[in-house]
């Protein structure tokens, strides 16, 4: 079985900064991907960031040059600094994560529970 678990969430005032984090654990061989997505109300889950093993990233057009996504492979953890936040970065946000396990080589998806992040005007 195989767990994330994000942390981090909150209310801010439009041009502070968050920091979230997302803890993976279980039975986790390797993990590929990893990602964070978000969900305003009424709105489609949407990709923010992502990360490979490897390191490259890739960013939505809406954060770019405000958030940063990284990793600790060793402690199987992935960050997303928030900075310059405004009131449309408000959302459920999302961790997910490519993990093949030791039960199964097979690269499979995983979410985490989600972390509310409120930006105020």
């Amino acid at each position: 079985q195989v767990q994330l678990v994000e942390s981090g969430g909150g209310l801010v005032q439009a041009g502070g900064s968050l920091r979230l984090s997302c803890a993976a654990s279980g039975s986790i061989s390797s993990i590929n991907v990893m990602r964070w997505y978000r969900q305003a109300p009424g709105k489609q889950r949407e990709l923010v960031a992502l990360i490979t093993s490897g390191g490259s990233t890739n960013y939505a057009d809406s954060v770019k040059g405000r958030f940063t996504i990284s990793r600790d492979n060793a402690k199987k953890r992935v960050d997303l600094q928030m900075n310059s936040l405004k009131p449309e970065d408000t959302a459920v946000y999302y961790c997910n994560a490519d993990v093949s396990t030791y039960y199964s080589s097979t690269y499979r998806g995983y979410w985490g529970q989600g972390t509310q992040v409120t930006v105020s005007s």
